[in-house]
């Protein structure tokens, strides 16, 4: 695997599902300066956004996790490159960090938990990746 360089961006995430049925809340897509992500299947809508962007609505199926810390990698990324999350993924799970994953058409995207942040840079590191992390704002 050729040396990667991954931004740990600042600021806390936050994950969260709603029943498929459910509306992309207002203003989501007015974020523009961080990472948002909306899936929806016929089971659920997850959405991946700064966990100070209120999602309203405790309904049913409604469910958020936050405390997520956001690692990109440097990017665009060629799509005849291979197993670049698979390696990430297991350097991560070596050192008992888990993760919520995600693509883009240009990177991939690591989603780790704020208290396994550390761990998550030591253990990219070691394994010959640059690692850049933002200062808090």
């Amino acid at each position: 695997m050729k040396r990667l360089i991954v931004d740990v961006r600042p600021g806390e995430y936050a994950v969260t599902r709603n029943v498929a049925t459910a509306g992309v809340p207002t203003g989501l897509f007015d974020l523009t300066d961080c990472l948002v992500s909306v899936t929806r299947t016929p089971d659920e809508l997850s959405i991946i956004a700064p966990s100070s962007f209120k999602i309203a609505g405790e309904i049913p199926g409604y469910s958020c996790e936050k405390g997520w810390r956001l690692l990109t990698v440097r990017g665009p990324l060629e799509f005849t490159l291979t197993g670049i999350m698979a390696a990430l993924a297991g350097e991560l799970a070596a050192a008992g960090v888990s993760l919520f994953a995600l693509s883009t058409y240009d990177t991939d995207h690591l989603l780790v938990k704020q208290k396994d942040l550390g761990r998550a840079v030591l253990a990219l590191r070691a394994a010959g990746h640059e690692l850049v992390v933002a200062p808090e704002a």
